[in-house]
């Protein structure tokens, strides 16, 4: 039998569990502990965008490319930002039904008379009252928002047009990661509903941006000269920063994701860490045994691959279960940026689908399998593990079913922008590359 704090979302799962009973007389009340904490998460998610992903993406396309990489982050942070504002967050977390919010938050008109008292995300008895106030909650979102499509943007590197990421951005986030949130992370949406655990953005982040860079990859075609040409990084220097910014982020990413400075924010943060650590050694031994070699490259990739497989279960899982899923991760990511790849022969640039897609359903998959009962509040002996098969098969579930929209949806809205703008550079341009013919700079 469930226990209420299933009915959360994302996250708000722990705050329930965790919060200490209020007074019925005081009601409650806005934590500053807690809120310094999701302001500091916040920031630190932001920075995994810009320049975190900045960063590490440049630093592994070629040097025509560089700014132009840089300037897809970038511009991304700032539409993502107004778009979420404007109606993106309504259709996430407004009450609506079960696939997709309402438009009472639209133009964050809401936070006139509520900017200054806690947040309650859901109504009725699946009302969640937090110890934050809703700027600071929507704000956190928000960068979860940001981050998703600039994602996406690893699996087209190279060859898309500005002018057309900006209207997919637009429409992906708006029509795509919106509804998907709603279903994972509101208490209406009918994935929760469904049972599936997702702390900190499995499915809503990670399968819905690696689907969607796989569907891009296919619909764009290969780059020119993929496969004789050489597309070596133009300096992996750029990508190892870019990669640490990424790891430190993710603390506010997962930790931050327990809404509060509390105990499963404190499990959240480690599980995260130990899974980060054992996928990047799982990946360079890998690469090692088969190549002879272990190359920078492949231990931040793998860095990321645990960190990518770790989201969904941060909250959920004791520190070794997330060392296995690290470990998992690492092989996993191995086999998706290089041996898929090349066995369905096609480009994914900068293993948008390889990482993030294939570690992101790893990670769903295995939060079924190892997530702990205390933790997760699913499990009738408090002390014992909620992991079970039918929880594995409600991870599956989930996963294939956002798996399924957002292959679709992503296939639309491509075919719509190609039909608006056109989707790909001239091959001249492609050639001469992106910094140049897209944006007029180059670097020196």
């Amino acid at each position: 039998m469930r226990m209420p704090a299933r009915a959360l979302a994302g996250a708000a799962v722990a705050l329930l569990a965790a919060m200490p009973a209020m007074a019925q007389d005081e009601g409650p009340k806005i934590d500053t502990g807690d809120t310094a904490w999701m302001l500091t998460s916040t920031a630190l998610v932001l920075m995994m965008t810009i320049p975190g992903l900045a960063l590490f993406y440049a630093g592994m396309v070629r040097k025509k490319n560089v700014l132009a990489t840089m300037m897809q982050s970038f511009a991304i942070t700032a539409i993502v930002t107004v778009t979420w504002a404007v109606i993106g967050y309504s259709l996430a977390f407004g009450e609506g039904n079960a696939y997709v919010g309402d438009l009472s938050k639209l133009f964050l008109t809401n936070l006139a008379e509520s900017w200054d008292k806690p947040f309650t995300l859901g109504s009725g008895d699946a009302a969640v009252a937090t110890t934050i106030p809703e700027t600071v909650f929507l704000m956190f979102q928000m960068t979860f928002a940001v981050i998703t499509p600039a994602l996406i943007t690893g699996a087209f590197a190279d060859r898309m047009k500005f002018s057309a990421l900006v209207i997919f951005t637009i429409l992906w986030t708006v029509l795509i990661y919106s509804p998907v949130a709603h279903w994972v992370w509101h208490p209406n949406g009918w994935i929760f509903a469904l049972g599936a655990l997702d702390f900190a953005g499995g499915t809503v982040v990670h399968v819905n941006a690696g689907v969607a860079g796989l569907v891009c990859a296919l619909v764009l075609g290969k780059r020119v000269g993929y496969g004789n040409d050489n597309m070596s990084p133009y300096n992996l220097a750029l990508a190892v920063i870019g990669a640490g910014l990424l790891w430190v982020g993710w603390f506010g990413f997962n930790a931050g994701s327990a809404v509060g400075a509390g105990a499963r924010a404190g499990m959240a943060m480690l599980a995260t860490q130990v899974a980060a650590g054992a996928a990047a050694l799982s990946w360079m031994f890998a690469e090692w045994a088969t190549k002879g070699k272990p190359s920078v490259l492949g231990a931040i990739s793998g860095a990321v691959a645990g960190l990518v497989a770790i989201t969904p279960a941060s909250g959920f899982v004791l520190p070794v279960p997330g060392l296995i899923i690290g470990v998992v991760a690492g092989l996993a990511g191995f086999w998706g940026a290089t041996a898929l790849k090349h066995l369905c022969g096609y480009d994914d640039s900068l293993d948008a689908f390889g990482v993030h897609g294939v570690c992101g359903i790893v990670g769903s998959l295995l939060t079924g399998v190892f997530a702990y009962g205390a933790l997760s509040a699913t499990a009738a002996t408090p002390e014992g593990y909620s992991g079970s098969f039918d929880q594995f098969i409600i991870q599956v579930e989930a996963t294939a079913a956002v798996f399924a929209y957002t292959a679709i949806g992503t296939f639309i809205l491509l075919k719509i922008t190609d039909v608006i703008v056109g989707l790909r550079v001239p091959e001249e341009e492609e050639r001469e590359g992106l910094d140049v013919t897209q944006h007029g700079e180059r670097l020196a």
